[in-house]
């Protein structure tokens, strides 16, 4: 018999903002809770899949940020990467999650290792997916990006320039050696939310703030030294943003780090997750439970 998961809907109340998630209802008591979160320009939704094939097993949450997904945030939203982890750090609180892995993706790396920074207690592991902390990590185009400031001269359409479909789709199909494998609603979902009302303005305004996560760099790696967590690192080696160096570069500080690259693009689970899913489950399943 197959083993289905059941999978919840939610919303919560975070300073304000309406943040809804996604959580799995594993099938024994205590499974260990993986907190996922998600990249540009996606949700929750980007790990549909993976809540398929492990959501029976373990009690997987996925929230989306402010500005993305479902959830709802004021007109007057701050939008920054202080202010992202802010939310998620008040999520986790009112869900009363007292530790847990945390898997972070593109805009969940500086999202997560701020929430880390402040709660290194409630992190008992690390599951890196193309989520950058080195400048090693930054292809050209990366740089070239994270420096555009909003008093250059077309630095905005440069920006809005990456929001349209044909951007979001090629985020997705960049990298990937067969496209056919890919299927179409990642992105079509993923523009959805883009053109809703003020959503775009939402990811200028985090654009022109990404120079701060390359700030924190080095502050993220003392962490990763000080503390030491359990790591898996799963890698797109074909990522336009984030090319394969960026995951070598953590084994400087973590080298214990159990490290998988893979032939593919930036989002990695939309054509390995046969591959990728078992590495997350022995993962898990081989926690370090502190008393």
């Amino acid at each position: 018999m197959i083993e289905l998961p059941v999978i919840q809907y939610r919303h919560i109340d975070v300073d304000g903002v309406e943040v809804h998630y996604r959580e799995s209802v594993p099938n024994t008591a205590g499974a260990p809770v993986l907190l996922l979160l998600h990249g540009f320009p996606s949700a929750s939704h980007q790990f549909r899949r993976l809540f398929d094939v492990l959501g029976a097993q373990y009690r997987l949450i996925a929230p989306d940020y402010p500005g993305f997904g479902n959830t709802a945030a004021a007109p007057d939203f701050d939008y920054s990467f202080d202010r992202l982890a802010d939310v998620v750090e008040g999520f986790v609180a009112q869900l009363g999650l007292r530790e847990f892995t945390m898997y972070v993706f593109d805009f969940g790396a500086p999202v997560g290792f701020r929430v880390a920074a402040r709660h290194p207690e409630w992190i008992n592991g690390l599951i890196v997916q193309n989520g950058n902390a080195y400048e090693a990590g930054l292809s050209e185009l990366a740089r070239d990006f994270t420096a555009l400031c909003p008093e250059d001269e077309g630095a905005e359409d440069t920006i809005r320039g990456l929001l349209t479909l044909e951007g979001t789709r090629g985020q997705y199909e960049h990298g990937v050696p067969d496209p056919t494998v890919l299927s179409p609603e990642s992105w079509i979902l993923d523009q959805y939310f883009l053109d809703l009302p003020g959503r775009k303005q939402a990811q200028v305004a985090l654009a022109f703030d990404y120079k701060s996560n390359v700030a924190a760099y080095p502050e993220w790696q003392q962490w990763l030294r000080k503390y030491t967590p359990r790591t898996l690192i799963v890698w797109g080696a074909n990522d336009p943003f984030f090319p394969e160096p960026g995951a070598h570069a953590y084994l400087a500080d973590l080298p214990d780090a159990e490290l998988h690259v893979f032939d593919t693009g930036h989002f990695a689970l939309e054509t390995h997750l046969a591959e990728i899913a078992p590495l997350i489950a022995e993962f898990l399943d081989a926690r370090t439970v502190r008393q």
